[in-house]
C-alpha cells in the first residue's frame, strides 16, 4: 500500500506559512520512499493533485543528558521529509475534525 509511505504531516509554524503562501505541504516519510511513491500516496490519501515533490534527509543529532548515573549520550534518529506542492485550488485540511459524534 502506498499510503504507508507517509508517516505524519509536519505541523509547525514554518510548515503552515509554507502551505499558505506556496500551497506546499510537509510530511515525514519513510526513508526508502521515492518521489513517485510519495506523490501517489498523497494523491490517494487526500484526493488532491500533486505538481512537485522535493525530499530532504535530515541527519540525526547527538543528544546529551545529565542524570544521577552520569552523562548519558544518545542519538536522535534521522528522518526524511517530503515537501509536496499542490495544484492551485487544491488544499489539504490537516486539522479536520470528525463531527459524526452526537
Amino acid at each position: 500500500m502506498s499510503e504507508f509511505k507517509l508517516k505524519k504531516p509536519i505541523i509547525s509554524e514554518k510548515a503552515q506559512i509554507l502551505a499558505e503562501k506556496s500551497n506546499t505541504y510537509s510530511f515525514v516519510v519513510e526513508k526508502a520512499a521515492n518521489k513517485i511513491e510519495i506523490r501517489n500516496a498523497v494523491q490517494a490519501l487526500y484526493g488532491v493533485t500533486v505538481t512537485d515533490v522535493n525530499t530532504a534527509i535530515m541527519p540525526g543529532k547527538v543528544r546529551t543528558r545529565y542524570a544521577k548515573s552520569g552523562v548519558m549520550k544518545g542519538m536522535k534518529p534521522s528522518v526524511k521529509k517530503a515537501y509536496v506542492k499542490l495544484v492551485d485550488g487544491d488544499q489539504i485540511d490537516l486539522f479536520a475534525t470528525n463531527n459524526n459524534e452526537e
